[in-house]
């Protein structure tokens, strides 16, 4: 009998895990090595835990000395297991650890080397909570399937069961909740075989402990673009480049029409707006790498940058000037440069900053472009 590996994170859930660990010794025909990673918990679940795996041969716990995040106790548990199959379960009573037995069927039958459970893909009882919070979910699987070209369902699903060797090849970087959208990414880059089901789902409130917020939301699609970007197509690399040039634009309006209008003279305004929104524009392509790659070295390659900006920038600021000396109104003048210098600095990173290889054929750039499967 193959054996399952179930890593369960835990962080203050002392009302919830020795249940969850009971109904997860329940489930019949499985043959479980139950790791417990207790992240720094400040209540009574590091106690409870080592209680349980007095009691239970079967279950181990791991702990953390200072509390890191959901993405680090599976990074730790990971690392841990020995079992032929590894899957997750949290530590809430969300998620029936009964259909880990269905999810488990694809792996064994030797069809799959990675299932996800769904709770949107499912006949099974499912609670019925928070609108914005399920249209969020949607939102994020959405945007996660346009850059990976997988049609999942549920792409932050709690329950992903994957082959041993498929997970522990995998350095998981995130610690917090942007561990769901890095796994799949990096699975959907492997080439493997990735299946669905439906399981039930018993959703629980934040007066009941759920910890999961806006904040993390905009940390997925961060984690979404940051960890597919540049394996994604050339069209969608440009786009995202001139979707984070127009954020740069937007700062340099703002900025320059606060320092105009608070009394700094025309051209330090133009100045100062620009150099901000400059920097603001490289951090953001930087901290999502869009460019995985350029032709140089990084000084030579910030050398080259900064040339390709300043000359950019030359052309916003007395293109600003001359605007407003024609007679037209200051955010209208620096909006209309700002364009211009939107459209140079994009020409100017995307050939010679981070150009693509001139002995690159052709053919390989038009096969970038996505295409129908008709």
């Amino acid at each position: 009998m193959n054996q399952i590996s179930l890593v369960i994170p835990c962080f203050n859930e002392e009302n919830t895990l020795e249940a969850c660990i009971n109904r997860v010794l329940e489930v019949p025909d499985i043959n479980f090595e139950i790791i417990i990673v207790d992240d720094a918990s400040t209540d009574g679940s590091l106690g409870i835990a080592r209680r349980l795996e007095e009691k239970y041969p079967q279950v181990h716990v791991l702990s953390h000395s200072k509390n890191q995040g959901k993405g680090a106790a599976l990074r730790t548990g990971f690392k841990k297991a020995h079992g032929d199959f590894v899957a997750v379960q949290d530590a809430d009573l969300e998620y029936d650890p009964m259909d880990l037995k269905k999810l488990v069927a694809p792996l064994a039958e030797g069809y799959a080397d990675v299932v996800l459970g769904s709770r949107f893909l499912s006949t099974e009882p499912r609670r019925v909570l928070y609108f914005w919070h399920a249209l969020g979910n949607k939102f994020l699987t959405f945007l996660s399937n346009m850059f990976t070209d997988l049609n999942l369902t549920d792409m932050e699903t709690c329950y992903k069961v994957f082959k041993k060797e498929v997970i522990q090849n995998i350095d998981i970087q995130e610690s917090r909740f942007g561990v769901e959208p890095e796994l799949v990414a990096k699975i959907a880059r492997m080439g493997l075989r990735i299946y669905e089901r439906g399981i039930s789902y018993k959703g629980r409130t934040y007066e009941n402990g759920k910890k999961i917020g806006m904040k993390d939301g905009f940390w997925a699609i961060f984690c979404i673009l940051r960890y597919n970007v540049h394996n994604t197509s050339l069209p969608a690399q440009s786009f995202l480049n001139l979707i984070l040039s127009g954020f740069a634009a937007v700062v340099n309006l703002l900025c320059f029409l606060g320092l105009f209008h608070s009394g700094t003279g025309l051209l330090k305004s133009a100045a100062l707006a620009f150099f901000i929104a400059i920097v603001v524009n490289y951090g953001l392509c930087i901290s999502i790498r869009l460019p995985p790659k350029a032709r140089w070295p990084g000084v030579i390659e910030m050398a080259i940058f900064l040339s390709v900006v300043a000359m950019a920038g030359l052309v916003d600021v007395k293109s600003t000037q001359l605007l407003i000396a024609m007679g037209w109104t200051p955010s209208l003048s620096n909006l209309c440069a700002g364009t211009l210098f939107l459209l140079l600095n994009f020409m100017g990173r995307r050939f010679m900053v981070f150009p693509i290889s001139s002995k690159e054929p052709l053919k390989k750039i038009i096969r970038s472009f996505p295409r129908s499967d008709l």
